[in-house]
């Protein structure tokens, strides 16, 4: 990144995690931040690996500064493993608070539920509430219980979604927000002051708001659960980097962290270990599994002078190399880099939806307002209440999370998926563009090749 002024500053990369995207809507306002900052020449944002990267000559300071100003976390990345251990982990963490909070919503909006709708459902239902706890304690009971529902685990919603909303720039959190309020509004003032409704309005919709609030959970947590497999490719890749090295270090022989190796190190491989870094032979012949780089099933022979690469295992003989590349320029660690890009870059067909996708919430909202005004303008009584249901009912089935995900997750999934069996993907458009292939050619060993 310090690279002199001049041509290298316009091609400089920065990769970024961000945190608390929920939506195509904050994947194009992140971008539209990161453009804004000065020397940015182009940014991209994934929702599915919620990642940004962004090329130019402005600093990574400046960039998180931006993500921050628009209202989510960045920081720089590093590339190494125990940053990408610390983001896994952090993804596990998020998956396993979704699991809890939809467990809980779950469980406290199923009576909620019964006790609203088992009328619909069941003949009788009705009637057998109202001859035991009454037609106005079940409304106090969907009150508490909703009340529980809305701001223990749907607290998320309105934390992020009501700030947003306020900045004018509202998004997925904003919808069930504004929904899910609008439901628990109506029904407080139907269960405690229903003189201030008109005659024939006086309903509760604590159902709506609860129901709302766990189906939006479940769809985090199958999203949260969709994301950590489509990684799992590159935490296998990252596996087989060797976790220690052997170096001869002042005389002496000492074991340490492979990210301790530097170039110019003499690194000691034994029989049956993996090499830690990419190098040159330098005493010693064996022969080395080089197959997860080549395709290549039988091993080859390694004698002085020979290069060998990071993450490859040897066979039976011990030798010494020096190491030549270390950390993000082995060999490993380009590949890993490779299909990270390839899974966080965007396919042609990804600009138009994002486009859409940017203007999709304040649209919906708009759509909402309309739809609310013309059934208390033309609806049939009690119009109100029909007004709030179908005005709510437009806010929470406009879901703008499917378009924003639908495509990136395909990439990920394509790209892990073929990253497992062996085929990496240099660039996601590559996967736009395969649906076009008639015949693919390879050699033995399984590589494709030029020629």
């Amino acid at each position: 990144m310090n690279a002199p002024a001049g041509l290298a500053d316009k091609t400089a990369t920065i990769t970024l995690p961000v945190e608390g995207m929920t939506c195509a809507s904050c994947v194009g306002r992140v971008e539209k931040a990161l453009k804004a900052v000065p020397g940015v020449t182009d940014a991209v944002v994934n929702l599915a690996t919620e990642r940004a990267t962004v090329q130019g000559a402005a600093d990574a300071a400046s960039l998180v500064a931006a993500i921050a100003h628009a209202g989510y976390e960045a920081a720089p990345i590093d590339n190494s493993g125990s940053e990408r251990a610390e983001v896994a982990s952090r993804k596990d963490a998020e998956e396993r608070a979704l699991k809890r909070d939809f467990t809980l919503a779950f469980a406290l909006t199923l009576p909620v539920f019964l006790l609203e709708m088992g009328a619909h459902v069941i003949p009788g239902m009705h009637h057998l509430i109202g001859a035991t706890i009454g037609i106005q304690n079940s409304w106090y009971l969907q009150f508490v219980l909703t009340t529980l529902v809305m701001f223990i685990p749907g607290i998320r919603f309105y934390e992020k979604g009501l700030p947003a909303l306020f900045k004018g720039a509202p998004d997925m959190n904003s919808l069930v927000a504004v929904g899910s309020l609008a439901a628990y509004g109506y029904s407080l003032v139907a269960t405690f002051a229903p003189g201030l409704l008109p005659p024939g309005t006086v309903n509760v919709y604590y159902e709506a708001a609860a129901v709302i609030v766990t189906l939006i959970l479940l769809g985090r947590l199958l999203e949260a659960r969709a994301k950590g497999r489509t990684s799992d490719a590159i935490k296998r890749l990252v596996g087989l980097q060797a976790k220690t090295a052997r170096l001869r270090r002042n005389g002496q022989i000492v074991d340490l962290p492979v990210a301790e190796v530097v170039a110019g190190d003499i690194v000691e491989v034994r029989p049956g270990e993996r090499i830690p870094v990419d190098g040159e032979l330098v005493e010693g012949e064996s022969y080395v599994d080089e197959s997860m780089i080549t395709g290549e099933p039988v091993p080859v022979a390694k004698t002085p002078g020979a290069r060998v690469t990071g993450a490859t295992v040897n066979q039976k003989g011990a030798f010494a190399f020096r190491a030549t590349a270390v950390g993000g320029d082995t060999v490993l660690a380009q590949i890993i880099r490779m299909v990270e890009e390839a899974q966080g870059s965007k396919l042609p067909i990804q600009a138009m939806v994002d486009r859409v996708t940017m203007w999709f919430v304040p649209a919906v909202m708009v759509v909402a307002a309309l739809t609310c005004l013309a059934w208390l303008s033309f609806g049939p009584s009690p119009a109100l209440g029909f007004a709030l249901v179908n005005a709510v009912a437009v806010l929470i089935i406009a879901c703008p999370c499917a378009m924003g995900l639908a495509t990136p997750t395909s990439i990920m999934v394509g790209t892990g998926r073929g990253a497992e069996l062996g085929v990496l993907f240099r660039k996601g458009e590559a996967l736009q563009l395969l649906k076009d292939a008639k015949v693919v050619a390879v050699d033995k060993t399984g590589t494709l090749t030029e020629g």
